[in-house]
Parts: C-alpha cells; structure tokens; sequence
C-alpha cells in the first residue's frame, strides 16, 4: 500500500467520514457517482468497484458489459457543502476492464494517453482555464427564456450584486477542496460569471474543471439560483467559453520562451500555435459538442470565428498575452474556442496532440492577424489566408470524419461513439421547427 492510499485510509477515520463517492465522466463530460462506505474504501483501492459499463454513455456494449472503477488516492477532498461532521469525501476514478487493462472509453485515459505522448517527447503540458457561466432565476422552465440574477456587465461592481456574493461562496468551497482560484469577476451578460482556475497539469486540471462545475451547481441551489454552463443559453447576449491558456515545460524550463525572438516566443512555441490553427477545425466536434456551441460561435458575440493567431488580439482563435519579459515561465498561448460546457479530459488531449503534431511535423506559422478579424471583409479574410470555423456541428462532424489526429488521440472507441451520438444530435435538432420560424413564417405563409 502506498503512502498516498495510507493517507486517505486515515483521513477518513480522523474526519469521521461516512461516505465516499467515487467520481467519474462519461464521454460526452457528464460527471457520474457512486457512493460506497468506508469500510468498502481499502477493497476498492486493491480491486476497484464493478459497474455496467453498457449503461453509461459511450461505454461499452451490452455482451461486453463489465467495468471496473479504481480510486485514485491522489484526487481524495472532502466535500465542504456536506459539512465537517460524518461527512462525505470524493476522488476520481479510473476505468479499467476486469483484467486490469484500461478501458478505451474512458476520458481521463485518454488525456492520460496524450500527455504520456508528450512526456516521451520530453514536455509536461500546463493548462490555465478561464470558466464563463449564467446565474439565472429558479424556477428554470424547459423550453422559456431564463431569467438572469443580474443586469450586470463586464467587471461591473456593486455592493449588493448577488453575482459578487455567489462568486465569494464558490471560491471558499473551491479553496477548500484545493483548487486555487486566480481571477473572478462579472462577465459581459447579465447574471455572466468568470472564475479562472490557476494553472496546474492538464489532467489535474481536467479533474479541477469537472469539481468546479458540481461547486458551481451546489452554491447556485443552495442559493436558490440555477447555474448553467450552457454555450450560448440568451439569444442577444454573449456564449459562455472556457479560454484556456496553455503552455509546455521541460523540466522547470518553459519551452515556449525565447528571449531573442519576437514576442519571445520559441520556435516550439510557433510549431505549437500552428499545429492548433491547422487542426482546430477537425477537432471542433469535441471542443464545441453541441449544436447550442455554434450559436456561441456565430456572428456578434465575442467568441473566435476564424482560424488565425495574433499577439493580444482577442478576435483571434489563437492570442499570445503579453508578458513581463522577467517572467520567461509565464510564456503561454491562449486557446479561444472552447466550449464551458467541453468535455475536459477529451479536449484538452486534443488541443495537445494538434500542438504536438506541429512540432512533430515542424509546422510552419503563418503571418499573425493584427487587425479585428471581425471586421474584415470575407475578401479580405480569403487573401491573408484565414478561414473560418466551423459553422455547424454537422460541418464539424464531417471534418471530424476524416481526422487521422482526432481518430489516433481518442481511439477508435471514443472516436466512433462521438461521431454516431454528434450526428444524432444533429439530426434531432435539424427536424425541429422552432419559434423564429414559426414567428416568421406561420402569419405570411
């Protein structure tokens, strides 16, 4: 037994805890739970807890059912919302099949896989996100327009904002279970809210951003609001995204800095920023999952809608921040496009294998974008060479059909699943007749 399972074992009888659940997502990012009793806890550890994986979105098929979800001792945190007293600890599983091998299907894996990659080539991938989200009013009724908690805007600050009080309540429980908080304030919608979680390792990060969405959701009930961390949730107000700012380390060196170079950064630092610009498109239907994603991503909002990179500018898919040259390990790109509501551990292996393919393959840069790429005519925006996102889920499905990288990264298991479930999608939203068209069309026609 190691030393970290040695200290979870007692952990849990100094704190008195009653329950532990065992966390884990499915392929499309919805967190799934188990609880088991301690006394179950030391079993779990040595042989894992057994499950019907066919019963869990993208798992598995029925005749090949059996699954097996191990601890990781390292993720243990209690839940501070449950109280201190007989309370209730969690801690992410991974998904192995009964013979001890890991289970394709399983996310965490995958990034696992991606950054095993990396660390052959000799890198350590650090991720920094910026978490947008909604406060609406309950009752939330299916099908009706939400009610924001605030007519807030950007940065705004008032004594009694209930956005500024939520975002106090959040960030305590978030410290308590160990997950530093850099930045929070109002976002550009009314009730919009940002917490940018600190930087940490990818995987480590992926597990914080899935913790974060249950904080999220937990305080807004007990608040008797409802969070929601849907792309693009009001028609005339900015989508939710999840900026995330990424960066490789060799050993305690930022392998995105140069000194000598413009913007000081590195040659490995460009090929990164190129791989991400060639591929981002085929890896659209992960990083932007559902069809709400492309309303976020349609003309006049905020979000990127075409592929091209600049230094500090924030209508490009791809920005390079400035930085105190003093800091060299500060040296970091920022990824626009991803959706709040991605599933982490999928785009983040993503996002790391476009960017380890354009060192891989030395991938040429092209001309940084220096103008608001919003503004220019699509002429303009053909004869500088950048093109736009996808449109559509189904446009970022088909690209995704031919993704020899999105195929590699998540397996043929993975890649299958979320191919046959986004068409689905697609296809359910594209027979819906909707209010726009029943507001335009039924009276004149």
């Amino acid at each position: 037994m190691d030393k970290q399972t040695e200290f979870v074992l007692r952990a849990m009888e100094e704190r008195d805890v009653r329950f532990v659940r065992l966390w884990f997502t499915d392929v499309l990012g919805y967190l799934k739970s188990v609880a088991i009793a301690p006394a179950e806890l030391e079993g779990a550890f040595a042989e894992g807890i057994g499950f019907d994986g066919s019963a869990i979105q993208g798992f598995t098929r029925v005749y090949e059912a059996d699954m097996v979800a191990h601890p990781d001792p390292a993720t243990f945190q209690l839940l501070p919302w449950r109280g201190t007293t007989q309370g209730t600890a969690r801690m992410f599983c991974d998904i192995r099949l009964p013979d001890g091998s890991p289970a394709f299907a399983d996310p965490r894996y995958v990034l696992k896989r991606a950054l095993r990659k990396a660390a052959d080539m000799g890198f350590t991938f650090y991720t920094h996100p910026e978490i947008e989200f909604y406060l609406f009013k309950e009752p939330v009724v299916p099908g009706e327009p939400p009610i924001p908690v605030d007519q807030g805007g950007y940065f705004d600050h008032t004594t009694a904002n209930a956005g500024t009080d939520f975002r106090r309540h959040a960030i305590t429980l978030l410290e308590q279970m160990g997950i530093s908080v850099e930045f929070s304030h109002h976002e550009g919608g009314p009730g919009q809210q940002e917490i940018d979680l600190r930087y940490a390792d990818a995987l480590m990060t992926a597990d914080n951003i899935m913790t974060f969405r249950v904080v999220i959701k937990e305080v807004a009930a007990m608040k008797n609001m409802f969070a929601s961390f849907m792309p693009k949730p009001l028609e005339n107000h900015p989508g939710s995204g999840m900026h995330t700012h990424v960066s490789l380390f060799e050993g305690d060196s930022n392998a995105f800095y140069d000194a000598s170079a413009e913007y000081n950064l590195s040659k490995i630092g460009r090929q990164f920023i190129a791989g991400l610009l060639r591929h981002a498109a085929e890896i659209s239907a992960v990083t932007n999952q559902f069809v709400n994603s492309y309303k976020r991503l349609a003309a006049g909002s905020e979000a990127p809608r075409y592929i091209c990179w600049g230094q500090n500018n924030r209508s490009a898919l791809v920005r390079v921040p400035m930085f105190k040259p003093s800091k060299g390990a500060s040296a970091r790109v920022e990824l626009r496009s991803i959706d709040s509501a991605a599933n982490p551990y999928l785009a983040y292996a993503l996002v790391l294998s476009a960017g380890l393919a354009g060192i891989e393959n030395e991938y040429e840069l092209p001309e940084g974008a220096e103008d608001d790429v919003w503004t220019l005519t699509e002429r303009q925006r053909q004869s500088l060479g950048i093109k736009p996102l996808p449109r559509s889920l189904d446009t970022a499905i088909t690209l995704m059909e031919n993704s020899e990288l999105a195929a590699e990264t998540l397996g043929e298991h993975v890649f299958d699943f979320v191919l046959r479930n986004k068409r689905v999608e697609y296809e359910a939203y594209r027979s819906q007749v909707t209010p726009w068209e029943l507001r335009t069309s039924l009276p004149a026609l």
